[in-house]
């Protein structure tokens, strides 16, 4: 598989708009040839340069598998208009929570799964419920990282 994002390249640094200092918008991402039998994605963007240890920054499942593509800006609501569902991030906000870290440079990775199945999690999951739930699951992986600086 591969993941792309229109805002950011690999290992770049992530618009000030998809961040705490902005307007904390989610970006675009984009992704392509998924493996054979995938039946959902799920979505997980976390920073382990935090000082208290990986920091979860946005949680998304049962996206089905028709789709390709997450748009820049998706509302902080439980269930998204594309069939999928967002989960808890540790701001403790159902959507995303762009970067913002207390100092230095951080990077975020964006870890997209192909399943097996739809997990059929109820909106708000945390990132440990999702990967207990899908673990068995995971047919494929991907990740993009980007890094912001404060």
């Amino acid at each position: 598989m591969r993941l792309t994002s229109s805002a950011f390249e690999e290992g770049g640094m992530i618009p000030e708009r998809c961040t705490c200092d902005g307007e904390d918008q989610s970006p675009p991402l984009d992704w392509e040839d998924a493996p054979e039998g995938v039946k959902s994605f799920a979505l997980v963007c976390e920073d382990p340069d935090a000082p208290m240890g990986t920091w979860v920054h946005w949680v998304v499942y049962d996206i089905p598998s028709t789709i390709g593509k997450l748009p820049a800006g998706l509302p902080p609501e439980g269930r998204l208009v594309n069939g999928g569902k967002q989960g808890t991030n540790d701001f403790h906000r159902i959507g995303y929570g762009g970067p913002c870290p207390p100092s230095g440079t951080h990077r975020y990775f964006f870890r997209l799964y192909a399943l097996d199945r739809v997990l059929d999690l109820d909106p708000g999951a945390t990132r440990e419920q999702l990967f207990r739930a899908m673990r068995p699951h995971v047919l494929g992986e991907v990740s993009l990282m980007g890094r912001y600086h404060r």
